[in-house]
Formats: C-alpha cells, sequence, structure tokens
C-alpha cells in the first residue's frame, strides 16, 4: 500500500510518500516561506526525485487538524485537489495525533504541545502499547496551567514535542511535578512520514473520505469570527439585527468549514 502524505498544519510543511513499511521520499521546510509558496514544489520534487506515478498512489493522507488557520487551508486545498484529480480516497490524520506518532515506541507519556497563542497550547495525551498509538487524552485547545495540572494528576513521565516548546519550557518546568524531558531536533516538529505511517492504519481500519467530504478540524473560532462575536455582543440589539441580515451567496468561514467544538 503506497501513500503520499502532506502536513502544512504549522510552521514546518512536510511532504512524503510511504509504502508498506518504506518511507520513499520525505521533504520538510521549516524556513520562513509560507506553505502556498513550499508545498506544491515540494511535492513536484518528491514526486520527480521517486519517479512516482500519482495513479498508483492507494490513498492521499494529510494532517487534518487542529493547527495554523491558513495552513490547514492551504493542506486541505491540496489534497483535495490531488484526491477529486486521481480519484483517490482522503485520510484524515488528527494534527496532534501524528505528531505524537514521531515518537513511536516511546516508554513515557507523549504529549505534543503546538502554540495556539492566547496562552493557549493544541495539545493531546498519549501512550504508546505494543507499537499502537494509544490517547489518553483527546487534542484540545488547552491553557498550560491546564495542561501541567492534568499531567502532575496522571503522575507519570512525559516527554514533550512541538512548536510550543521553546514558547513555554520556562513555564512548564515551574508547573510540572512529574518527570519530563524533550524530544530532539530531528523528532519535535511535524513530518509527513509520521501522517502517512498513521494513514496505513486508517486505511486498514476503513477510515477514510471523499475528497468532497474532507474539511479541517479546526477546534476553536478563528480571530476574525471571535472579533466579531465580541463585536456584537457590544452592539445595542436593533443595530445586530441589521448587521445580521446575510446576502444570499454570503457564508461564514463556519459554515463553510466543519469545526470541532470541545
Amino acid at each position: 500500500m503506497k501513500i503520499l502524505a502532506l502536513d502544512s498544519s504549522g510552521l514546518v510543511a512536510s511532504v512524503a510518500v510511504v509504502e508498506d513499511d518504506t518511507l520513499l521520499v520525505e521533504y520538510t521546510v521549516n524556513h520562513k516561506k509560507t506553505h502556498s509558496q513550499t508545498l506544491l514544489p515540494m511535492l513536484d520534487e518528491a514526486v520527480r526525485m521517486i519517479e512516482l506515478d500519482l495513479q498508483s498512489v492507494d490513498a492521499i493522507a494529510v494532517a487534518g487538524g487542529p493547527g495554523s488557520f491558513t495552513g490547514l487551508r492551504i493542506g486541505s486545498a491540496t489534497a483535495k485537489g490531488l484526491g477529486l484529480a486521481l480519484d483517490k480516497p482522503l485520510v484524515h490524520i488528527p494534527t496532534v495525533d501524528a505528531l505524537a506518532y514521531n515518537l513511536c515506541g516511546c516508554g513515557r507519556l507523549v504529549c505534543p504541545i503546538m502554540d495556539a497563542r492566547r496562552s493557549q497550547v493544541y495539545t493531546g495525551i498519549y501512550r504508546f502499547e505494543e507499537g499502537r498509538l494509544c490517547v489518553v487524552a483527546q487534542q484540545a485547545p488547552l491553557a498550560v496551567e491546564e495542561l501541567a495540572a492534568k499531567l502532575n494528576a496522571l503522575g507519570e513521565a512525559v516527554t514533550f514535542l512541538g512548536d510550543g516548546v521553546p514558547v513555554y519550557r520556562e513555564m512548564l518546568k515551574t508547573l510540572l511535578q512529574v518527570p519530563y524531558d524533550f524530544a530532539p531536533a530531528h523528532l519535535n516538529r511535524q513530518r509527513a512520514s509520521a501522517v502517512a505511517a498513521l494513514a496505513l492504519q486508517y486505511v486498514r481500519e476503513g477510515k477514510t473520505e471523499t475528497a468532497a467530504e474532507h474539511a479541517p478540524d479546526y477546534l476553536r473560532l478563528s480571530q476574525a469570527e471571535r472579533e466579531r462575536a465580541e463585536a456584537e455582543k457590544r452592539q445595542a440589539p436593533g443595530e445586530r439585527a441589521k448587521t445580521e441580515q446575510p446576502k444570499l451567496d454570503e457564508r461564514t468561514e463556519a459554515e463553510q468549514c466543519r469545526t470541532v467544538e470541545v
């Protein structure tokens, strides 16, 4: 089984192709440029380097969120376009699950943290049992203090990874009462190879979707939606009624994209 995987959910852009238990190619960049500039050229180069016939791919996996709103849209649009053009199924992999899978086989709890701004992280808590990823706490946006309290209550050693580590490392050192460490540089950011490896399991379990069905999981409202909601709360009832009259061709982002309530 051959999986083409994409991850543009965070600061890193990554493309990989995995065939069964073999990583054929992986291209990962974490350097200033936007994913709209990098993802398609990276995909083209990866395909060229291994002389890949895209029709030979069995499924297209994509990190489906949470993460950067813009990054998720770019990855989602790319995956949907490929799925439609090639008539291939998509595999929607939760971003935090895939990040945790970088540390497959780790004997400690694994806790990815992605900087979600506003003093929050996108995170989850995982452990590995006989090589399989087991979810202790599902991915969600949490305050760092709340995450530390959860880990202290579990009372187990934990390994952190993700772009939230350099942002919140010192805070974690202050809050944690359990043994902890941090993943090394080659494992501490998103990798499309981890998305592909998890996708192999998903495909075998029948967890696929069509390109038309796919939509990212944002886990919380965008900044624009939050600001609009706050502005509406401040408006008088009569003024609010005027602004709530929709045009026929207008849809909010929440109506266009599936979100997950937490």
